[in-house]
């Protein structure tokens, strides 16, 4: 028996000897980052397998953790059986499956942003829609999510809500007029919240939010929704958390495909930092990042509730926070993984990012080829099976 099984083997039998969890108020948010989002399926492995009575009544999702999340939302069967329908989505996904990667395409699109930069915005074509036409990824989620045709509806989510295992899906956008976040919530509750940061709309989900969601801007094209366009969920989501809690979470599980940054003694390489490295720090920013910090605040209101009677707390409660994460730099992996991509994008993607830099923050975000996906999700599932112990105490409360 290998390491793997025996933690799962290990797991199972403490599992049987607790209390069952009670899945009343759970709730598990998946973050963005794109090809890492494949980390965030190798962690939902590891706890279908080891805690099986473990099935969160509240989803969200924003970026790439909304395909994970609506996937979830919509399968017909146990949690196991569609945590393990979505690692085959991943292990089956090419590049090709995701957008278009031929030479010419790449370099045809670059040409006339570059012409429409270059001349003041009087030549070449105003519409170029992303670096990338991901044509190829609509078609693959649509088979995969069963969507309706004409409408994009996901009938999965409607039918999990009426057998009552699920309470509520949220997958985030960005309006790109307005300039705020957006919920698009699917659930049965009479009423979901306002006056928020993140503007809650109650819809019926379709693929078109799904792709909305996962929109990386520039790289991806924006997707229109109710007359306007939007794009990915984590451009300006500044609290991550907030539409599961005001969902009515209890305790939050949440999966970052981001390793916790280091304090100090980081090895910076000595050259200029490429267009890459800058874009990839800056993507860290936007869409990984604020995780963490609302977590902390999270803890921060916890304590303090926990320092007052509880009848003095009016309209807050505490909500309990868990972050599972990464403990290698997922961009160092996509590094030495480049070799394996695509021959047209490895061409133009060599222009943005130097080859002696160590780490590959925003190739790691567009990488979906077969080993990095696969050691992704190795990692993840290696990463939640040694934290188990831990884990199964919070979500038993």
């Amino acid at each position: 028996m290998d390491k793997k099984t025996a933690a799962i083997a290990d797991a199972s039998d403490n599992s049987a000897l607790d209390i069952a969890i009670s899945n009343e108020g759970q709730a598990l948010v998946l973050s963005g980052g794109g090809a890492r989002a494949a980390y965030q399926v190798g962690c939902l492995r590891a706890l279908a397998r080891s805690l099986p009575d473990f099935r969160p009544q509240i989803l969200t999702g924003v970026s790439a953790g909304a395909i994970n999340a609506t996937h979830l939302a919509a399968f017909q069967g146990s949690w196991g059986e569609s945590v393990e329908a979505l690692v085959r989505l991943w292990q089956a996904m090419r590049t090709e499956q995701v957008y278009r990667t031929g030479l010419g395409h790449l370099a045809g699109r670059m040409a006339h942003w570059a012409l429409h930069f270059v001349s003041g915005g009087r030549l070449g074509r105003k519409d170029i829609r992303g670096m990338v036409n991901n044509k190829p990824l609509r078609r693959y989620l649509n088979e995969q999510l069963s969507a309706q045709p004409g409408t994009g509806e996901i009938p999965g989510v409607d039918r999990n809500l009426a057998e009552g295992w699920l309470k509520a899906l949220a997958v985030v956008t960005t309006n790109y007029a307005s300039g705020r976040s957006e919920a698009w919530v699917d659930t049965l509750q009479q009423q979901i919240w306002s006056g928020s940061q993140t503007t809650a709309r109650r819809t019926s989900l379709t693929l078109d939010h799904v792709m909305a969601s996962a929109a990386l801007p520039f790289f991806f094209p924006s997707v229109k929704l109710q007359q306007q366009w939007h794009g990915d969920g984590g451009i300006r989501l500044a609290a991550p958390l907030s539409p599961a809690m005001r969902l009515g979470a209890r305790r939050i599980l949440a999966v970052s495909p981001r390793v916790k940054p280091q304090v100090g003694g980081s090895e910076l390489p000595a050259s200029y930092p490429s267009p890459g490295q800058v874009a990839g720090v800056m993507l860290n920013a936007v869409f990984l990042d604020l995780l963490d910090f609302d977590a902390l605040q999270m803890q921060r209101v916890n304590d303090l509730l926990s320092r007052i009677p509880q009848q003095d707390w009016g309209r807050q409660r505490q909500v309990d926070v868990m972050v599972l994460r990464p403990r290698e730099d997922l961009g160092k992996i996509a590094r030495q993984s480049q070799p394996q991509m695509p021959r047209g994008f490895r061409f133009v993607s060599g222009g943005f990012g130097g080859r002696d830099e160590p780490t590959a923050d925003a190739l790691s975000m567009v990488n979906f080829e077969p080993d990095y996906i696969g050691q992704l999700i190795d990692f993840g599932e290696q990463d939640t099976l040694d934290r188990m112990d831990e884990i199964e105490a919070f979500l038993r409360g």
